[in-house]
């Protein structure tokens, strides 16, 4: 993946995003729900946040990516996850799992294996989370990873899956089962505000949309929030105005302000 062909790509898709305005479909955790939806449309996409039974087979099917976060779990919605999923497996429809807390509670990780066995495109968590698939235990502390990984985990977790993983903390790695990326942008800022983790879910499905290279789409994602989040953090006085910062500069991200920034090396 050189510099140039990464930037045309990048350049491409941002474009993509801004003119088709791909619909996400999320089900995700009440405390993400209203900074999901306004990163999605800052980047260019048209977020609709349901897990309403009656509607997930009709916005599964017409959706450009359906984001599924476990960040507030009942049994009601897990049902309608499992009816979202079926029928975006069924249509083509690109799925991201989001798996937080898995590792914190039975309930969480059994949810997340169980998602996962229906099959994901791109599985994204902290290291904790993402170490919690592999059946390891105490890695998580509430929502907070309590475990660092290295590349070589990231890899076995996404041959296990079939997924493409990405594995967020102070260097994030992504992985096809074959290659495997580290980047390391991004910002402590990013630690300080709630959300942070479930914001990026919604940049990555929203480039899943138009990427169907899923590890490119991950990369492409984590490369346009953790600039930006490098970029926010150093207009913002402090964690309020950083969120805010935040989105302003999702809405303005460019090939050209990623590339300028971007740290990122192919470590397998």
């Amino acid at each position: 993946m050189s510099p140039e062909w990464f930037y045309s790509k990048l350049n491409e898709d941002l474009s993509k995003i801004k003119e088709l305005k791909p619909m996400i479909h999320h089900i995700t955790n009440y405390v993400a729900m209203n900074d999901s939806a306004n990163i999605t449309i800052a980047l260019g996409a048209s977020p609709i946040m349901s897990f309403a039974h009656g509607e997930m087979e009709e916005l599964a099917s017409v959706a450009s990516a359906l984001l599924i976060n476990i960040g507030t779990l009942d049994e009601y919605i897990i049902q309608a996850i499992m009816l979202a999923l079926n029928t975006a497996k069924r249509k083509g429809v690109p799925v991201l799992l989001d798996p937080v807390g898995s590792g914190a509670t039975k309930l969480r990780t059994s949810t997340a294996i169980a998602i996962l066995n229906k099959g994901v495109d791109i599985v994204k968590g902290n290291h904790g989370e993402i170490l919690s698939l592999l059946g390891k235990e105490g890695v998580v502390k509430g929502v907070d990873s309590r475990a660092r990984i290295d590349a070589e985990v990231v890899k076995e977790v996404s041959q296990k899956t079939g997924s493409v993983v990405v594995a967020t903390g102070k260097e994030d790695f992504a992985s096809d089962g074959k290659k495997v990326y580290v980047m390391r942008n991004g910002t402590e800022m990013l630690g300080k505000i709630t959300a942070s983790g479930c914001m990026l879910g919604s940049v990555i499905a929203s480039f899943m949309a138009v990427q169907r290279d899923y590890l490119v789409a991950a990369i492409e994602g984590l490369a346009c929030y953790n600039v930006a989040g490098e970029l926010a953090a150093k207009k913002s006085e402090g964690s309020g105005t950083f969120r805010q910062k935040l989105i302003d500069e999702i809405s303005n991200i460019s090939a050209d302000k990623v590339m300028d920034r971007i740290k990122l090396e192919k470590v397998r």
